[in-house]
């Protein structure tokens, strides 16, 4: 298990995926991060999987438990006046607060920075948002596929030139990397509290990741506006050693030999062409350049040769870089995966196993320890006791409709 955070305690405000992420590898560091969920119907994101928008499976609601493993789920009713104290003293106790609810609607629950800090002085403060917190669009939502796909340029850049329709986004695409990023802005307020004692606001957007994602793109247009770029396509490409290549049965290999003369003899020995290593079309990077071309449609033929598995055992000892496009379900048995722990196993409450992505990130060679995602309200008992409550209170808040 990874400790790195054990002793912090995060209380999360924060529905859907792009936040309750952080939450999720915050957990997986080894913080108690409780996660506050109204009193009826929890977080919308538990009822996704019977949208249509996602397979469905009674047993296994895995788009809840992407963003939510590990954490403690508390159903509290933040409209209601003993609901919103019951958070504030979770709020005292917390090093962190997190949340991603609209500027409206936290005045409206008095969970703004005001009000928490009020609670709890020393509280680090985290807001997710669409579009950033300040501006004229600060308080309009916003969902990776609108503000981080859309419009931060990447729906446009990934999108081929002459195409019908620009290319969808795939599930949370830019919330889990943002969520990553939100959980990097916590433990580094979290450093700068505990050196200077001073506790910070941190901010992330979706409009904000997809500019990052972008850096090289969006530098370049500014740049070079008004330029015209050298325009290359999948049949000229500049370096022919790099970009992907179909096999014998429809499948794709990439290679990324980016210093193209280090590496073509050893590429030409494992393609079973030894005779293009000195040809005079193919013998340097000029020669590869100025023959390019030629030089990729060679290329695509000798791959077309073999099927794709062929080439994955051919290629394994390849000394450039290069990979098989693989599948989701491929992933899944890919060694290098297996090796590194990056696909948890875990049991649903149902009985039912499956696997969880764990955060990217280890501490001293150790693979995350995920667990499941709570149930709606499942703890909120556990953690008003640990306030301070006994039963004849909690019961008195429920039937208030306080809590769940």
């Amino acid at each position: 298990m990874q400790d790195v955070l054990a002793g912090i305690r995060v209380v999360e405000v924060a529905a859907w995926t792009f936040v309750p992420i952080s939450g999720a590898v915050l957990s997986e560091w080894g913080a108690d991060v409780i996660k506050i969920e109204p009193p009826k119907g929890g977080d919308p994101q538990r009822g996704l999987v019977t949208s249509g928008l996602t397979p469905g499976m009674a047993e296994v609601n895995f788009m809840f438990e992407v963003p939510n493993r590990g954490k403690r789920s508390v159903a509290l009713d933040l409209s209601h006046p003993d609901g919103r104290e019951l958070l504030y003293r979770l709020v005292e106790q917390a090093d962190v607060f997190v949340t991603n609810y609209l500027p409206d609607v936290r005045a409206r629950l008095g969970i703004d920075l005001e009000d928490i800090r009020a609670r709890n002085p020393k509280i680090i403060y985290v807001r997710g948002s669409g579009q950033g917190s300040r501006g004229p669009e600060a308080g309009r939502g916003g969902f990776d596929g609108a503000s981080f796909w859309a419009r931060g340029g990447l729906a446009n850049t990934f999108t081929p030139n002459g195409a019908e329709w620009p290319v969808d986004q795939r599930p949370a695409f830019g919330d889990v990397l943002g969520g990553l990023t939100i959980a990097g802005g916590i433990t580094a307020a979290l450093l700068r509290r505990e050196r200077t004692g001073t506790p910070s606001v941190v901010d992330v957007s979706l409009l904000g990741m997809g500019l990052w994602s972008l850096g090289p793109e969006i530098t370049s247009a500014k740049l070079f506006e008004g330029v015209d770029v050298p325009a290359y396509d999948r049949d000229s490409a500049p370096n022919p050693l790099v970009g992907t290549f179909p096999t014998k049965d429809g499948r794709f290999i990439s290679l990324i030999l980016l210093q193209s003369d280090r590496f073509w003899p050893d590429l030409a020995e494992h393609l079973g062409r030894t005779d293009l290593i000195d040809d005079p079309k193919f013998k340097d990077a000029a020669a590869r350049y100025e023959n390019r071309v030629e030089v990729i449609a060679t290329l695509r033929e000798i791959f077309r040769s073999r099927s794709y598995a062929e080439w994955c055992e051919q290629l394994i000892d390849l000394k450039g870089v290069w990979a098989p496009q693989q599948t989701a379900l491929e992933v899944h048995a890919d060694r290098q995966v297996i090796a590194n722990g990056y696909l948890e196993p875990i049991t649903a409450p149902s009985g039912v196993e499956f696997v969880l992505p764990a955060n990217p990130v280890q501490f001293d060679e150790t693979p995350a320890s995920v667990k499941c995602a709570p149930g709606h309200g499942e703890h909120t008992d556990e953690v008003l006791l640990e306030l301070g409550l006994d039963y004849e209170q909690i019961i008195e808040h429920k039937v208030s409709g306080a809590i769940l």
